[in-house]
C-alpha cells in the first residue's frame, strides 16, 4: 500500500524531515497564537481531575512533593497537549472530513473510508500509521486548490458540528490549570494546524502545533513542510516553539494518548500518560509518569462517555455515512 513506501523513506530520512517539520510547525503556531484569547466555551468540574500532584496520589507517599504543580507564576514553564484521545475523542482529521463531505468536497466512497478509520481508530484507541497516513493523503488531495481562509472558514463550522461535543471534560481541566496558572498551553498534532488553530482558539488555549501544509499565495498545493506532525517531529516542534519561547522543558508539561508521543514526552520535566494504549501505558509506569484515564468505569460516567463502546463504536461510524447519504438524496 501507498502507506508502506511512506513508511520506508521516513526511516532514512526521519531526523532531517522531522526537524523541518518541526520548525515549520513552531512558526506557524507563533504567527497564529492569540493573545486575547476568549472564554473557553467548556467549563466544567470533574471531581476526578486533581491538577495538584500533591492532592493527585492521596496515599501516603515517603518523598513529598517539591511544590504543588502547575506552579503559579512560573512563565518558564508551558503545557503541551495531543490531541486525538487526549484532548478529544477520535481523530479531528477524520470529523474535519466528515465535514467536507457534507459540504460535497468529496464522494461518499471517501465518506465511507473516513467512517471505518475513525470507528477502527475509537475501538482500538491506538493510532495506525497506515491509517492516518492514508486519511492525511486524501486530505491532502481534497484541498488542493483551494484558498486556506475558505479551509478556515469551514474548519470553524465543522467544530461546532463535529468536534465540540467530543472533548474530554478531564483533559480539558488540566489544560486549564495550566490557564489559570498563568502558562500557555499548546496543542500538539498530526491535524492540520489550521484545524489545530481553530480548535486551540475556541477551547481558549494559547495557540497549537500541527502538520504545515504548503500554500502559495493563500492557495493550497496539496504538498507539506517537511512531514506529518507525528512521532518524532512532534518532539522537533515542541523543541523549536520551547526555544523560541525561551521556556525551561524540564518546567513544562505534555500529556498525551499515544506511544507514538513518548519522544514528546520525554521532552519535558513532566510528562502525563492520558487515556494511555498499552505501549504507553507500559512505559508510563516503568518511568514513573503519572496516568489519567478518562474512558473506563466512574471517570468515564462522570464525563458521559460510555465505558464500553464494543461493536457499536463500528456501526456508528457506519451509520454516520448512511445517515449522510441518506440526508443528500
Amino acid at each position: 500500500m501507498a502507506a508502506l513506501g511512506w513508511l520506508t523513506p521516513r526511516r532514512r530520512s526521519a531526523t532531517a524531515r522531522s526537524v523541518l517539520a518541526g520548525e515549520a510547525s513552531a512558526e506557524a503556531a507563533r504567527k497564529s497564537a492569540l493573545t486575547d484569547a476568549p472564554d473557553p466555551e467548556i467549563v466544567e468540574d470533574d471531581e476526578n481531575v486533581q491538577v495538584n500532584t500533591a492532592q493527585a496520589e492521596p496515599e501516603p507517599a515517603p518523598e513529598a512533593e517539591p511544590a504543588p504543580f502547575p506552579v503559579a507564576g512560573d512563565d518558564l514553564a508551558a503545557a503541551f497537549f495531543d490531541l486525538d484521545n487526549t484532548v478529544m475523542q477520535g481523530a479531528a482529521i477524520f470529523h474535519f472530513g466528515r465535514g467536507l463531505y457534507k459540504r460535497e468536497f468529496f464522494q461518499r466512497r471517501e465518506l465511507a473510508r473516513f467512517a471505518w478509520q475513525q470507528a477502527w481508530f475509537r475501538l482500538a484507541g491506538v493510532e495506525d500509521p497506515e491509517h492516518m497516513q492514508d486519511a492525511r493523503d486524501s486530505a491532502l488531495s481534497i484541498v488542493k486548490g483551494h484558498r486556506v481562509c475558505e479551509l478556515m472558514a469551514i474548519g470553524e463550522e465543522i467544530y461546532d458540528e463535529y468536534m465540540a461535543e467530543r472533548i474530554w471534560p478531564g483533559t480539558r481541566a488540566l489544560a486549564q490549570a495550566h490557564l489559570d496558572a498563568g502558562q500557555k498551553v499548546w496543542l500538539v498534532t498530526a491535524a492540520p494546524v489550521e484545524t489545530a488553530t481553530i480548535i486551540a482558539r475556541r477551547l481558549g488555549l494559547t495557540g497549537a502545533l500541527g502538520t504545515v501544509a504548503e500554500s502559495v499565495d493563500g492557495v493550497y498545493t496539496g504538498r507539506l513542510v517537511g512531514e506529518p506532525l507525528h512521532g518524532p517531529a512532534k518532539a522537533e516542534a515542541v523543541r523549536a516553539l520551547a526555544a523560541a519561547e525561551g521556556l525551561d522543558l524540564e518546567r513544562c508539561a505534555a500529556y498525551s494518548d499515544s506511544h507514538n508521543d513518548i519522544p514528546m514526552l520525554s521532552l519535558v520535566g513532566h510528562p502525563y500518560a492520558i487515556n494511555p494504549d498499552t505501549k504507553l501505558r507500559k512505559h508510563a509506569r516503568a518511568n514513573d509518569w503519572r496516568l489519567r484515564d478518562y474512558r473506563t468505569g466512574r471517570k468515564a460516567v462522570k464525563v458521559g462517555v460510555p465505558a464500553a463502546a464494543g461493536v457499536g463504536a463500528i456501526a456508528g461510524g457506519a451509520a454516520a455515512a448512511i445517515a449522510l447519504h441518506r440526508r443528500r438524496r
